[in-house]
This record gives structure tokens, sequence and C-alpha cells, in this order.
């Protein structure tokens, strides 16, 4: 199988890949950004290929992904964890299952942590086997723990029951890298990853992670609703325009009448602004497979630290057909102080 390498993007090194067989010419992209659509479709053209899946490791919290319109302008299709809550992806992957590539296979091994849903790609040939890792492990490091379900512990366990048991010589490419490296292998990070080496358990793997206090990522807010609708935000945010209501956090405002859901992080809801009484929480990312459930004609009200996740959170719900949507103006920055008692630590 042949990887052409693509060019760094914006201001932080990412490594979407082409992956493509030489003989079919048959080929995959993993983690394509918004920005660079046309430029990769350009590779494609260039390069003669037949773009067959758009393949993303995870619901990107840093960018936006290309795959909602990468599948529009060649007839891709898309592929998610199953786990990664999003509905409009062609195909829910789980653990085990291989995609064929021409004459070549990609396995498909569930490596949560960073997110609920990370997957990490294994392509098999006869000299060597590659694992395009997202941000499940990169080169001396890996991705954090703290937002989007992720879970130190489980991260841990994917590392080393999925990512870890590959060959030494496997060659890694990860999600992106700050520094501009490219490539890394098992063997190395076994031996020097700092959080990672053989040599870190799984209790100080935890203790590690839990002591980063990471602020949010810059486009958190935009990039998470973005790819939970593949991607198509100018799409997503018409339509939340028009189906939901804004609602102040004055005295009229009566919370009886809702189901209260807070879109935010656990350590945000029992943080220093607290969370509403009654509210239940649900993460942005987990909204779209939480709400399946949940009677379409039911009255919401949304929530999070400033608005603007749960208006991004609305028009997720409008395309799974709720009608009765209330936001949150300000979210929890904006509640007056008149209504602390209705206000849970």
């Amino acid at each position: 199988m042949k990887r052409h390498g693509l060019t760094p993007i914006s201001s932080q090194i990412l490594s979407p890949a082409l992956l493509s067989d030489p003989i079919t010419r048959d080929a995959v992209i993993i983690d394509s950004v918004f920005e660079q659509s046309e430029r990769d479709l350009q590779w494609v053209k260039e390069l003669g290929l037949n773009l067959r899946y758009i393949l993303d490791t995870h619901v990107h919290a840093d960018h936006i992904t290309g795959s909602g319109k990468l599948r529009e302008k060649t007839g891709a299709k898309t592929l998610l964890g199953t786990h990664a809550g999003v509905t409009c992806a062609d195909i829910p992957a789980r653990q085990g299952e291989r995609l064929s590539l021409g004459e070549n296979e990609i396995e498909i091994r569930e490596t949560p942590g960073h997110t609920s849903g990370c997957l990490t790609f294994v392509v098999h040939t006869p000299s060597n086997t590659y694992a395009f890792t997202g941000d499940a492990l990169l080169i001396r490091g890996c991705g954090r723990t703290d937002f989007q379900q992720g879970d130190a512990a489980t991260l841990y366990r994917s590392v080393h029951n999925q990512i870890y048991t590959l060959p030494d010589s496997t060659i890694i490419y990860p999600g992106h890298d700050y520094r501009g490296n490219r490539v890394t292998t098992v063997a190395e990070e076994k031996k020097f990853n700092p959080r990672l080496n053989l040599a870190v358990t799984r209790e100080m793997f935890v203790q590690i992670m839990a002591n980063l206090h990471l602020p949010n990522p810059k486009y958190m807010d935009t990039a998470v609703p973005a790819n939970l609708a593949c991607g198509q935000q100018t799409k997503t945010m018409e339509v939340c325009q028009m189906s939901y209501r804004e609602a102040a956090p004055s005295a009229d405002l009566d919370l009886s009448k809702y189901r209260i859901v807070d879109v935010r992080e656990p350590h945000e809801f029992t943080g220093e602004l607290g969370h509403l009484k009654g509210a239940e929480l649900v993460p942005l990312a987990t909204l779209s497979e939480k709400a399946q459930q949940w009677p379409r004609h039911e009255q919401l009200l949304l929530v999070c630290r400033s608005g603007k996740r749960s208006g991004n959170a609305c028009s997720l719900l409008s395309e799974l057909g709720f009608t009765n949507i209330t936001n949150l103006q300000g979210g929890m920055s904006g509640w007056p102080a008149s209504r602390n008692n209705e206000v849970a630590r």
C-alpha cells in the first residue's frame, strides 16, 4: 500500500493521510480537514485515484473534518467509530472489522480513551505494518483525556492492548504533532514515550493525565458540533437558526417546564459555575447518540457555559426531528445571582 504525505496546515501540524492501492488506484483518506478539502481533491485527481473511503479516527475538537465535503464531491463513504455518536456517517465501524482497498485490507481497532469513539487503522503489508492512531498515541505523547468522554485508564488499556501488541517495527502515523515530527514506531514509543513507556503503570499514567490542566482547544465550540454533523457546519447553523428559541435567565423563566440538558464536559458540570438543579449531563459529543431515545416533542432547555455550545447543540437536535428546543442565553455564566438557589455544585 502506497502512502502519499500531505503538507502541514494552519498553525499546527496535522497529518491527513492519503493511502492508495498501486494496482487498482482505490484510495482512502484519513482525518481530512475541511479547509484543505480542495487540495485533497486535487491530489486525488492528479494521482488518478478513486477515493473509496473517508475515515476519521475520532470526533476532533481542534479542526473541522472535510468528510462531508469530500463525500459530496466524490461519492466516497465516510466512516467513524460506532461509539462516536455521528449519525450522518455512512459506516459506523467496530473492533475487528476490515475495509477492502484493492488488494489490501485496513483493520479497525477501537482505541477509546482520548474520546469514547477513537479508532486506530492498521494496514499489514508483506514488508511492514502501519498504524494510523489519531490522537490515541502521539509521538512521545498521547491525546488528552479530560473531555469528550475521555478516560485515562481506558486510554492506557487501549494503547497497551491494541497498539503495543502490534509488531515493534510497526510504523505509526499519529493524528498530529506540534513539533513537526511525522512518524514513529511501536518500539520507540514503548521505550521513549514519557507518558506511556513500558515502565509507566496504569496508576502512574492516570496521575500524569490528571495533572495536565490544559485549556480547552481553541476551536472546540465550533469544531465538535460541526464534526458531529460530518463537517457540514454551514448547513447545520442555518437549521439551528430557524428551529430553536432563546430564553433569558430572568425571574420568569420556569425551569420546571423543561427537560434540562447540559452539554458541557463533566469537569465543567461540577465546576465553579455549577449546574441547574435537575439538569442531566449529556456532553455535546454524545448528544446525537443519547437523544435517539428521547420523545421528539419534549420541551428541552439546552445549557452550556456561555450559550454557544448549547446553541450549536440545537442544530443536532433539529436534524434528529426535535421541535421544541430552547437555548439558555448566556449559559451558566449569565445565570443571575438572585436565582442561585436553583444551582447545584
